[in-house]
């Protein structure tokens, strides 16, 4: 019985996928002409954090059935795949750095690091008190792996959490109750998926919902959040803001979100860590070897979170 031809963008891919029984993992470079074994191949697997345009690689592999993620983000993919090829995420590699980010960006904010760090730089004795993350009411919105990571994280800090999902259910609100659940926090962590859905979620009416010196997190996608809406609230200087993630993304050098007051804002890094490349390839290689089983992968990608 001939092996399922797999490709892959990294080394580490090859050694994950060695002792898969069924499936034979051959390298490939993006940005080159694919091997000949493409021609094939029944398993992609995406480069890490890509963008729209590698889509296009599916034009080049008849024998496609499965294109396995190695990010929990799927919307580069979503009804953009030819008829016929399965889409599998990586839910479950990136859930605690980006929980740690999170918890990270609210304590820095809370704290007033950036502040601090800038009074540094001017050699600026800049000695006051700050605000704290303990005691805090954070409303979470997404339910799925990284919420789980953050709620454990944050429940040393004496922090309260409040789950919101797609639809109500047992220790999660619905996406319904937002609006009113929203003037009850003192942060608001948004980290659900972009789909046609969510896309522009946070807009004005969201925004306007935060109290006063609330803290809105986005470590989802840049479009799940209305730019000039948020910008607009910094400016202001009513809410506070830290966000992963841009629209657009890369930010342009001359945007003005650059320079919004009460800004931290760093460059899609939450799940960039050093262990985030061999955890998204064991949840790969168990994706894929469900595949080689004739089984469905668990991380089959559906519309919810």
């Amino acid at each position: 019985m001939s092996s399922i031809v797999a490709l892959v963008p990294h080394d580490e891919g090859i050694r994950f996928l060695a002792d898969v029984p069924g499936v034979r993992a051959v390298r490939y470079d993006p940005e080159a002409e694919l091997p000949a074994e493409a021609a094939d191949a029944e398993v992609l697997v995406s480069p890490f954090l890509a963008r729209g345009d590698v889509v296009r690689i599916t034009d080049k592999l008849p024998a496609l059935k499965l294109v396995q993620l190695l990010t929990a983000g799927a919307e580069a993919w979503i009804d953009r795949l030819p008829e016929g090829v399965a889409l599998s995420d990586g839910k479950g590699a990136h859930g605690g750095a980006t929980a740690e980010w999170i918890v990270s960006v609210l304590l820095a904010v809370y704290r007033e690091l950036p502040g601090f760090i800038r009074s540094q730089e001017r050699a600026e004795w800049d000695q006051h008190s700050t605000d704290e993350l303990a005691g805090k009411r954070v409303l979470i919105i997404g339910a799925g792996d990284v919420a789980e990571h953050t709620v454990r994280r944050l429940t040393p800090f004496e922090v309260t959490t409040t789950l919101v999902g797609r639809t109500a259910r047992e220790g999660v609100h619905g996406i319904d109750e937002v609006l009113d659940l929203l003037p009850r926090h003192d942060a608001c962590v948004v980290i659900i998926p972009l789909t046609e859905a969510t896309r522009g979620l946070v807009d004005a009416e969201f925004l306007a919902a935060m109290p006063d010196g609330a803290v809105l997190v986005n470590g989802a996608r840049g479009p799940v959040a209305d730019t000039a809406a948020l910008t607009a609230e910094l400016v202001s200087g009513r809410l506070r803001a830290a966000v992963d993630v841009t629209d657009p993304e890369p930010l342009p050098a001359d945007h003005p979100l650059w320079k919004a007051p009460g800004l931290l804002l760093t460059p899609h890094v939450g799940g960039s860590v050093p262990g985030a490349l061999r955890r998204a390839y064991g949840v790969a290689a168990e994706q894929i070897a469900a595949y080689a089983r004739g089984e469905e992968p668990p991380n089959l990608v559906v519309d919810g979170y």
